[in-house]
């Protein structure tokens, strides 16, 4: 089964000091109230074709009555599939979603017909890294840049018409592939369709339609019902399923919610692989977001050390006096 590079990862889970969390402070975010969601968490839109990310981030927006609402990696007009949106307060939280591996499912169109041994081979060696020229129009600037394809496997193969999914690093643009695949069969190829299938955690087994979150929120607000919204609105620490974490102690929380980085002193736990400026994800012990940071030392030194900094934080998404205040004797 085709995998991107962190749903392969099995991260251990170290213990530097054990810790207990009062239940007085904080809770599980799976069970926080349906306005807690809605200001900060993560809806997984179908986006339909025609409109831009941003058009249908802002129809997000508009059905809550928010001020602020963001999209996760743009996709062409023409593209469906997974879009991630980040509501309110989460709205950050796209930083660490942009670069995560994608997933797509392609119609590529051969202008000539390719015998299908010739076929395979070929897109086996797109396999890696490659070079591309990003197209004319687009939103970065147009420089050959090193991408990596994770997988590509043919699905189904009608005449001219080549059906694939495709795993790759973000800012991969497919629409080159197709023509650059064209090119080294020497047909020449153009891609016909393209629906986005995965974006970091999310997923098209999971996304829902524009329509699906205006029913929800009629239900909740009217029939007072909410397990349709809760299954659809995402806590922020879905979309952080794939970044390593740390865990720190509840006297050690309100302190980072106030901006100061993190010392070694306030973890307690945190996973293994981290690797110096490494982004991580600082969390209290019942797995609430605390804040994004750019890791100072590594996992080893981190289990290692008595003192000094551990992760220079940097995005701060808990709010100050959840936990309680550290006072020093």
């Amino acid at each position: 089964m085709n995998k991107l590079p962190f749903e392969m990862i099995e991260r251990e889970i170290l213990t530097k000091q054990r810790c207990k969390t009062d239940s007085k402070y904080g809770g599980d975010p799976y069970k926080r109230s349906v306005e807690e969601l809605i200001s900060c968490g993560v809806v997984n839109i179908n986006k339909p074709a025609g409109p831009t990310s941003h058009i249908v981030a802002d129809h997000v927006k508009q059905i809550f009555n928010m001020k602020k609402a963001g999209h996760s990696g743009t996709l062409d007009p023409g593209v469906t599939g997974v879009l991630p949106i980040a509501l309110d307060r989460a709205t950050r939280v796209t930083q660490v979603l942009l670069p995560a591996g994608k997933e797509y499912v392609a119609l590529m169109h051969l202008h000539k017909p390719v015998d299908l041994k010739l076929l395979k081979k070929t897109l086996r060696e797109f396999i890696g890294k490659i070079e591309q020229l990003p197209p004319i129009r687009s939103a970065v600037r147009r420089r050959l840049r090193q991408r990596t394809i994770y997988y590509l496997e043919i699905l189904e193969v009608e005449e001219q018409e080549v059906l694939f999914r495709v795993g790759c690093q973000a800012g991969t643009y497919i629409r080159k592939l197709c023509h650059d695949i064209g090119r080294k069969l020497n047909t020449g190829a153009h891609m016909a369709q393209l629906i986005r299938t995965k974006a970091g955690p999310f997923k098209d087994t999971d996304m829902i339609y524009l329509q699906d979150l205006i029913d929800a929120l009629w239900y909740w607000k009217n029939e007072n019902k909410d397990s349709k919204i809760r299954k659809i609105i995402k806590p922020i620490e879905y979309a952080i399923n794939h970044i390593s974490k740390v865990w720190i102690k509840d006297l050690a929380v309100d302190t980072v919610c106030h901006g100061a980085d993190l010392k070694i002193p306030g973890i307690c736990k945190l996973h293994d692989n981290i690797k110096k400026d490494d982004i991580i994800a600082i969390m209290t012990l019942k797995n609430e977001l605390v804040a994004f940071g750019k890791a100072r030392l590594s996992s080893e030194e981190m289990i290692l050390a008595d003192r000094g900094l551990a992760v220079k934080s940097h995005k701060v998404f808990l709010e100050t006096n959840v936990y309680p205040k550290f006072k020093k004797d």
